[in-house]
């Protein structure tokens, strides 16, 4: 590994932020106290005199400094506090609390919330063009990364959910062309949970963690629907007809077997050919069969 490489590395391990607690101090004493001394400020200055003036003015002037630092932090948000530009912190302490006045604090919602992606035409594995979108629940869990490890979170996880999307679609056939062949149709569990977790990968940096992503939307594009629909057509009626005839054949097997073993009657090989022949023909038609009355025998 090269040096550059190296301080690379490092560097990248330096500037990786992890949310640290930061809750301040309970801001409600703090403003009852500013506002006894802007009480007492008031006084000061009402006696119109220039000690007192002074001693008023700059008391106001510190009550003002020290109402700065009071922060408001509803249910579901936190506020990540900076000083000069470095990271102290975050406040996750719902109420109103205060900090350090000469800090700046960013809000940032830790509620749970929804992406909807929007329908994109794309390629499965087997070349064939789909529509597909998902809905992503997601909610950040580190409030440091998603400021300062990224630009814009909210945008950030919006490109990387519609990333996910494509490249899933793109790894799954629609249909399963072979018994157990994962599909993006008939595995609908399994491919959400594999959207979810390369989601979950690719938005980790931000400090983001996915609840669930699930497919919203899944069809054939326009263009090749018809012809789709016809091959799903022709594979239902073949499964269809390949389940008739294994019946079939099982019913004409056990009433052969029945015949012989209750010695009802005496078959040779071509009655029963014939016999296999006819019940075959009436299980397997797809209408009912007209009865033809035989009044000779099978051999004139």
């Amino acid at each position: 590994m090269s040096s550059d490489q190296v301080a690379g590395g490092a560097y990248a391990e330096a500037t990786t932020y992890s949310e640290r607690r930061t809750d301040g101090a309970p801001g409600a004493p703090v403003l009852f106290l500013c506002l006894l001394v802007l009480i007492g400020a008031g006084v000061l200055l009402s006696l119109g005199k220039g000690a007192t003036i002074a001693a008023g003015i700059i008391l106001v002037v510190a009550a003002v400094i020290v109402l700065i630092g009071l922060t408001a932090v509803a249910p579901g948000q936190a506020r990540v506090v900076q000083l000069l530009g470095r990271y102290t912190g975050t406040i996750r302490h719902t109420g109103l609390r205060w900090v350090n006045p000469f800090t700046t604090r960013r809000r940032v919602s830790t509620r749970i919330r929804n992406h909807q992606t929007d329908v994109t035409k794309v390629n499965d594995a087997d070349g064939n063009p789909i529509e597909i979108a998902a809905v992503v629940v997601w909610q950040v869990t580190d409030t440091a990364k998603a400021v300062f490890e990224v630009d814009e979170f909210e945008e950030f996880v919006a490109i990387q959910a519609e990333t996910a999307v494509r490249h899933i679609a793109n790894s799954y056939p629609y249909d399963a062309h072979e018994s157990g062949q994962m599909s993006l149709r008939d595995s609908a569990d399994e491919i959400t949970q594999k959207l979810a977790e390369e989601i979950g990968a690719r938005v980790a940096a931000a400090g983001v963690t996915i609840v669930e992503a699930r497919l919203s939307h899944l069809a054939y594009a326009p263009e090749i629907a018809q012809a789709m629909l016809r091959r799903q057509q022709a594979n239902a009626v073949v499964a269809a007809r390949h389940r008739i005839v294994e019946g079939a054949v099982g019913m004409v097997d056990m009433a052969l077997t029945r015949l012989s073993e209750q010695d009802i009657v005496d078959l040779d090989e071509e009655r029963k050919a014939a016999m296999v022949s006819n019940l075959l023909v009436v299980l397997c038609a797809d209408r009912d069969t007209q009865p033809v009355v035989n009044t000779g025998t099978l051999y004139h």
